[in-house]
């Protein structure tokens, strides 16, 4: 815990629902971005566009709906990463210019996203946001009189970074990729939805597709832009040679455990990983607990492997306000007690093992165990189900510097005195990749060796 949700991103192309089908899709990437929320529809002429600060559920109501009508759409859900949290930043964005509109979302980050800005405000352009994403729209509207195709081929081959885009104009949808595929994309099929003609979905995770009762039809390909219009779909191939490095905390952490990325489901990821971690580290225990949600899954696989008992063991309070509200740190701290609590009579009298899926700064895993021993745990083992996080990431996730990430500084045996554990293990990096059965991921968090160069220092 202690990592910051990226962004999630949705297409909908050939549906005469495509905002509420948009709606549907980004309330189930909510887990992605919390901090604002926004569709894009086009009726064919004209497109319109609504976004705010909030959840899905706070930024529309029934009367934004009758504003939004057409047949194509792109959505958003954010959590910063480049670009403050203001609505100015919010998502999607709309550019309106003599040869039609355009409007993108975007999840994850450019890191030449400072040079190309400087070279477009030397050439005339102005910004209405800090955000990157504003970038790529400035870039695809300055080519835009050669073709939209070209446009996005000649701005993708400009910036460099992870980034999943959906793009609209009035009449088409497109989805791209980066060429290392650090962020996840794939594409759906609703059947009928549009006077029994089947639509066509963009986003970031499979789940979104089923929540629009769609089929998943494929991931979008590393380095692919794919193309949907009224004469179908055309996929374009960059950078081919480029080998594929998934952000491997898609699985540990960001995505739902109904999701399946790249053909591997989030939840089998999370099970095998638990398994590798028991045979890792095993400890002599009486029950196994997960720290929901993203803990769970390998729990059950840790319990599974070791033969110890599984049980709830945590519950999590889904109602809590985000914690940047309490007004210091420490209070900021102490909301874990708010946000998770155990159950007495799962755990008391008990030796517990307790699964998470990171440690950041440690301050979280330190208040879990306190909730742990206050239940009358006897004894607490923490274990990881991933390897310890040195690095700061800059691919897309809010990650603190690293003078704050606990095992940069730390050794093991100090970052277990400093979370009161009776014993603390990591899965190992060999470990995760075994577990996967593959090594196609980035992995810089914990090497500090990224798939795209950083401009800015570690």
């Amino acid at each position: 815990m202690g990592f910051h949700d990226e962004c999630g991103v949705v297409g909908i192309y050939g549906a005469e629902n495509a905002a509420a089908l948009s709606y549907f899709a980004l309330t189930s990437l909510q887990h992605r971005g919390q901090e604002s929320a926004g569709i894009a529809v086009s009726d064919g002429e004209t497109i319109h566009l609504h976004k705010d600060m909030g959840l899905v559920s706070d930024v529309f109501d029934k009367d934004h709906f009758e504003n939004l009508k057409g047949s194509v759409a792109v959505g958003h859900v954010r959590y910063a990463t480049a670009g403050g949290r203001t609505i100015e930043n919010a998502q999607p964005f709309l550019n309106t210019f003599k040869l039609g509109g355009i409007a993108l979302a975007h999840n994850g980050q450019l890191v030449n996203y400072e040079p190309l800005r400087e070279m477009l405000e030397d050439s005339g352009s102005t910004f209405s946001s800090t955000s990157d994403t504003e970038v790529i729209l400035k870039l695809i509207a300055r080519s835009y009189k050669k073709g939209l195709e070209s446009a996005v081929v000649n701005t993708i081959q400009l910036i460099k970074g992870s980034y999943a885009l959906c793009i609209m104009t009035e009449d088409t949808v497109i989805g791209v990729r980066d060429p290392n595929g650090i962020r996840p994309l794939c594409l759906g099929k609703i059947a009928g939805a549009d006077n029994g003609k089947d639509a066509y979905i963009l986003a970031s995770e499979s789940c979104a597709i089923d929540s629009c009762n769609g089929e998943f039809v494929r991931d979008i390909a590393p380095g692919e832009i794919i193309i949907i219009n009224k004469d179908g779909l055309k996929s374009i191939h960059l950078e081919e040679r480029t080998k594929k490095q998934t952000c491997i905390f898609e699985y540990v952490y960001f995505a739902r455990p109904d999701s399946v990325i790249d053909g591997i489901p989030v939840q089998e990821a999370r099970y095998r990983m638990g398994q590798v971690l028991a045979e890792e580290s095993p400890v002599e225990a009486d029950v196994v607990i997960g720290v929901p949600d993203s803990g769970i899954g390998a729990a059950q696989g840790y319990a599974r492997a070791s033969g110890i008992p599984y049980v709830t063991g945590i519950i999590k309070n889904k109602y809590i306000g985000r914690t940047f509200i309490a007004p210091t740190q420490k209070e900021r701290e102490n909301m874990v007690f708010v946000k998770l609590n155990a159950i007495r009579s799962d755990l008391e009298g008990k030796r517990v093992i307790v699964i998470d899926d990171s440690i950041v700064r440690g301050t979280t895993s330190r208040r879990l165990v306190q909730i742990l021993r206050r239940a009358g745990a006897k004894e607490v083992h923490f274990r990881v189900s991933s390897s310890p996080v040195k690095f700061p990431c800059y691919l897309g996730i809010d990650t603190p510097s690293k003078n704050e990430l606990i095992s940069s500084t730390h050794e093991l045996e100090e970052i277990r005195k400093e979370i009161g554990a009776d014993s603390l293990a990591f899965i190992s990096l060999e470990g995760m990749i075994k577990a996967f059965g593959e090594d196609t991921f980035c992995k810089g968090c914990f090497s500090g060796e990224y798939p795209v160069a950083c401009a800015r220092k570690l």
